[in-house]
């Protein structure tokens, strides 16, 4: 986790622990104490990430954390457009406004795969081997696709392209060397 991500999450959890407190602001002589604290306040959003995009120090979503990888309910994930797909909300959302743009471009990314239980893992794992003795899968109960944060997309060369350089303005990167249809969500 990087240090912006760790402060951000620590930041997080110091306002959970001590309430939704609003310090009083003293209106100073001959200024708008109003506009300060809009000011103050509006800086103070614009660095600290909603608890939905919160992350735990191995980088999984803390919202999602508590339920397990391959475990996360239904009502956690949402529908990437209408394409049947779902993702952590944060991911999801991501994802369509980058395949929005992607078409914008004259480029179409497809989805062949989405987030995947435990059991969709264990599958996986089995039809296409594990990763770690050259076969495609992670580790059942590793996966990103697991936290819903992993999505194999259809990319043929121009869009593959596109990906590489633009994915990362949605948060997306691809980070599993032998899988260029592999992308995860890190933000």
């Amino acid at each position: 986790m990087d240090g912006i991500t760790a402060t951000s999450a620590r930041i997080l959890e110091i306002r959970q622990l001590i309430g939704a407190t609003t310090p009083r602001l003293v209106k100073p002589a001959g200024g708008s104490g109003d506009a300060f604290a809009a000011a103050l306040s509006a800086a103070v959003d614009d660095t600290t990430p909603s608890p939905s995009t919160a992350r735990n120090a191995q980088g999984v979503p803390a919202d999602l954390a508590a339920h397990g990888n391959g475990k996360i309910p239904s009502d956690a994930l949402s529908e990437v457009g209408s394409t049947g797909h779902r993702l952590w909300a944060p991911a999801s959302q991501a994802l369509d406004q980058l395949m929005t743009a992607a078409e914008r471009d004259g480029i179409d990314v497809g989805i062949t795969d989405s987030y995947r239980s435990y059991d969709a893992q264990v599958d996986v794992a089995r039809r296409k081997g594990l990763y770690s003795q050259g076969g495609l899968a992670a580790q059942p109960g590793t996966s990103p696709h697991g936290w819903g944060v992993a999505v194999d997309l259809d990319l043929d060369d121009a869009a593959q392209r596109w990906m590489r350089a633009n994915a990362g303005r949605f948060g997306f990167v691809e980070d599993t060397p032998r899988e260029p249809w592999h992308w995860v969500y890190k933000t």
